[in-house]
């Protein structure tokens, strides 16, 4: 009993629509085989019209067939494999792993190996298929479903098994096939010394491992245990492989017939000699990326509404507005009231200039860089750690001449606005914390230009522009992008400048997603990190962007177990002149991640890395520590700021105690906290 597997179409592997057409080909061309059943195996299409189509032409050939669907929700449901990796050996800690890297396309394979078992699923198929035909016949062929067999390529087989049954195994040898129609001449016989197929006797009891995936042996492994000699041998193992397994007790109970044909894959150039074979790989690895990043985004997608607010929540603003929070609702209307007396404000209002020279340009110098005292000029600038340089710190005397303080007080503010508007009814916050919006970000004449090209810039140092830790100045887009939603839930921005404003968030994202400077930050190992993929998690859950937004979940995995110790330190912010500022002030971008993930039902809380790091370890040891940490002398710091984590320890750790806040809870913290404005009405 032949039973073929079709699987997906891996571009740019194969050429699409592959399957189908291989599928056809055999129907059309391959002979009947006397005492020879033939069946098909549907296995986890993931694309449906392409499941239908190929369903159609087998019932329309009246082919016997079984569909192993592929399911969403199940999907949903697969973690990526990042808990095993311990610490240093992440995208984030080895350059190898990255784009461009040695082993960058391994890595990419290897953090989404359960999600490839699942849709893959090339050994699963592969025992559905023995399970099937074990019943039904003597001798079992669990083949892909791009294999051809010629009349006399069968004979052979069949004329080695009629005289030698009492081998277990037969392997079949394969040939790659760069022209299907050559095939069709009967007396053409090509070199096989591919990968081979195997045949099962009936009475075997061999299953292929099934935590072996596609592209990384699923089918030596049973080469191995059978101990069939071959270039498999001499392969390299990874640090991520599956030790080599032992011999089988049915170890050389086999023996080698005939050949099998490997039908074209649509790109003749990966089939051919030593070159193909490298490039096969690479491009293999390559598609089975993006088809399990397709999966994601489009399993995120079901989950992800761009209008449903990601970080506050919709049903305690509800309550709210419906009478509770009497303490909250007071401070809010005084809020929004001083909110009303300020702004707009534009990058236009500086005194000073980006090195641009385009006054459209964000610029802010770097707080903790001074002028070199060695130098006549002060250039290059020097780092003083913790020691703000003038007009540097929020709302500090000379901030003018710069755009932080600015930006702060348009995110701080519309999104009081926001809030009071929904939660207090008045639409006249809503009508300014727009004109906010317009003008910082849609009046051609006051906008933003979308990059931080001149964030923190260390004068004398990279052209005079910024290395990348200033994208941190715009990390409250997270909550800001919420209360944007809720200004246009009020009709105070009209559609026009509802796609003004995502058109100006997909340019900025372009620039994250390319500049050097913001690939810097991307691969940063203290809090600028977090809040790198804070701020992209929360542009895309506003832009519906699935894909961008699984990505920010994958990455902060791989994160934990670099930045999290064992212990839930924190190592890379203990190491800074402020540590228990900084510890703190990561933790709340860890935790505002974990909402914006949460928003479609991504739960990073219960994470766990390697050596058992999480956020929740992370919230015990702040909790442990947050009155022993030392402060730098004069520093004054908030002891307050624990509360919204202590919140997050009591929601999130079963053994943690209730926390009470109390009526007069600090509802608004001094920005560099990382609390957003009316922090108790978060999402869980």
């Amino acid at each position: 009993m032949l039973v073929r597997i079709i699987g997906n179409d891996l571009e740019p592997r194969h050429r699409k629509g592959q399957s189908y057409d291989n599928v056809r080909f055999i129907l059309d061309n391959e002979p009947e085989f006397a005492d020879c059943e033939k069946f098909w195996i549907v296995n986890r299409i993931t694309a449906p019209d392409e499941e239908a189509r190929i369903v159609e032409l087998l019932q329309s050939r009246g082919q016997g067939f079984h569909t192993i669907p592929f399911e969403p929700d199940a999907y949903r449901q697969i973690p990526w494999n990042t808990d095993g990796l311990a610490a240093n050996e992440s995208r984030f800690t080895s350059a190898d792993n990255r784009p461009g890297g040695h082993n960058a396309s391994r890595y990419e394979t290897h953090v989404r190996h359960r999600k490839n078992l699942y849709a893959m699923n090339n050994n699963g198929a592969r025992n559905a298929a023995l399970e099937i035909a074990r019943g039904r016949a003597k001798w079992l062929l669990p083949w892909d479903g791009n294999c051809y067999l010629t009349r006399p390529a069968f004979r052979q087989i069949r004329a080695a098994i009629e005289q030698d049954p009492y081998f277990h195994y037969v392997v079949v040898p394969m040939a790659r096939i760069v022209d299907n129609a050559l095939l069709l001449d009967e007396t053409f016989i090509p070199p096989a010394n591919e990968e081979p197929q195997i045949i099962f006797r009936n009475d075997t009891v061999e299953l292929f491992d099934e935590q072996y995936g596609y592209g990384r042996r699923p089918k030596i492994e049973m080469l191995w245990r059978l101990g069939v000699p071959g270039p498999w041998d001499r392969f390299r193992d990874d640090a991520w492989d599956f030790s080599r397994p032992r011999l089988s007790q049915d170890a050389g109970l086999f023996q080698k017939a005939g050949w099998v044909a490997r039908l074209d894959s649509g790109h003749a150039h990966l089939e051919i000699g030593r070159a193909g074979f490298r490039a096969r790989l690479g491009k293999r690895d390559e598609a089975i990326v993006a088809m399990l990043d397709r999966c994601d985004a489009a399993a995120i997608g079901q989950k992800l509404d761009p209008a449903r607010l990601a970080f506050y929540d919709e049903d305690r603003l509800v309550a709210a507005r419906e009478g509770q929070d009497a303490h909250a609702r007071q401070e809010l209307r005084a809020c929004a009231e001083q909110a009303l007396l300020r702004g707009p404000f534009s990058v236009m209002d500086k005194s000073g200039c980006a090195p641009s020279g385009d006054p459209h340009d964000y610029f802010q110098p770097a707080p903790y860089w001074w002028p070199d005292p060695r130098k006549p000029d002060g250039l290059p600038y020097i780092r003083r750690d913790g020691e703000h340089a003038p007009g540097t710190a929020l709302y500090a005397v000379g901030s003018e001449a710069y755009d932080r303080t600015r930006l702060q007080q348009v995110l701080d503010d519309t999104a009081v606005l926001a809030l009071a508007a929904t939660v207090l009814g008045e639409p006249r916050y809503a009508g300014h914390a727009a004109r906010l919006v317009r003008t910082w970000f849609l009046d051609p004449a006051t906008a933003m230009n979308p990059n931080m090209r001149y964030a923190q810039v260390r004068w004398g140092r990279d052209n005079n522009e910024g290395p990348g830790y200033g994208i941190l100045e715009l990390v409250d887009l997270y909550f800001f992008l919420d209360a944007v939603r809720l200004i246009e839930r009020s009709g105070a921005l009209d559609e026009r400048d509802s796609q003004a404003f995502r058109a100006w968030l997909r340019s900025y994202c372009e620039w994250l997603d390319t500049a050097p400077a913001a690939q810097f930050e991307f691969y940063r190992l203290n809090n600028h990190g977090v809040f790198f993929d804070l701020q992209r998690a929360a542009i895309a859950a506003f832009l519906g962007d699935g894909a961008a937004l699984a990505k920010a979940g994958l990455h902060a995995r791989e994160r934990i177990a670099d930045q999290i110790a064992a212990d839930g330190s924190q190592p890379e912010e203990l190491s800074r002149t402020r540590p228990r500022h900084y510890a703190m002030f990561a933790l709340q971008g860890w935790t505002s991640l974990a909402r914006i993930l949460s928003s479609v039902d991504d739960d990073l809380w219960a994470y766990r890395a390697k050596d058992g790091p999480g956020l929740v370890g992370a919230l015990r040891w702040a909790a442990a520590h947050a009155d022993t940490l030392a402060t730098i002398p004069g520093e004054t710091f908030d002891k307050e700021r624990i509360r919204p984590l202590l919140d997050d320890l009591a929601r999130h750790d079963e053994t943690a105690p209730a926390v009470v806040q109390p009526e007069a809870t600090t509802l608004i913290f001094h920005p560099d906290c990382a609390i957003p404005p009316f922090w108790i009405w978060r999402r869980p």
